[in-house]
């Protein structure tokens, strides 16, 4: 007998004080780097894509990884990627708390989808908005 399971995560979390400071030049080198930390830890990383202040991350996780553990690793080390870089002149860094939000397979392909369309459905909502509506939508008080 083999363990299966399907637990599927978005993570979403922001630069501290809602700062946009992650530069159209190099968020794609930050989302690989991501993707790298992901791998490395035995995660399946299924979409990233995020705007100036905030990411999405969707992730399929194995049971015996620890949510809490693998996203202070990804803030720890993609801060002290993007200071080694020297991408922004500011102090960059990610805020503390993060959301995490569960889905269903079938629900995989919309939130794909969602997470690579951040751009255009953030000209419709603000990232404040986009938060507020996931908690609703999750029954978070």
């Amino acid at each position: 007998m083999c363990t299966f399971s399907q637990i599927y995560i978005q993570v979403i979390f922001a630069v501290k004080g809602r700062t946009s400071l992650i530069g159209a030049s190099w968020e794609e080198e930050l989302y690989k780097y991501i993707t790298g930390i992901i791998t490395n830890k035995g995660q399946k990383l299924l979409a990233i894509n995020g705007m100036p202040d905030h990411i999405h991350i969707l992730i399929g996780m194995k049971p015996a990884c620890c949510l809490s553990d693998l996203v202070r690793e990804v803030k720890k080390a993609s801060n002290a990627f993007v200071k080694e870089k020297k991408f922004v002149k500011y102090k960059f860094e990610w805020q503390e708390d993060y959301g995490a939000f569960s889905y269903s397979h079938s629900a995989l392909y919309n939130v794909i989808a969602y997470i690579q369309n951040q751009k255009e459905h953030h000209k419709k909502i603000t990232s404040k908005q986009e938060y507020i509506g996931f908690l609703k939508k999750f029954e978070v008080e």
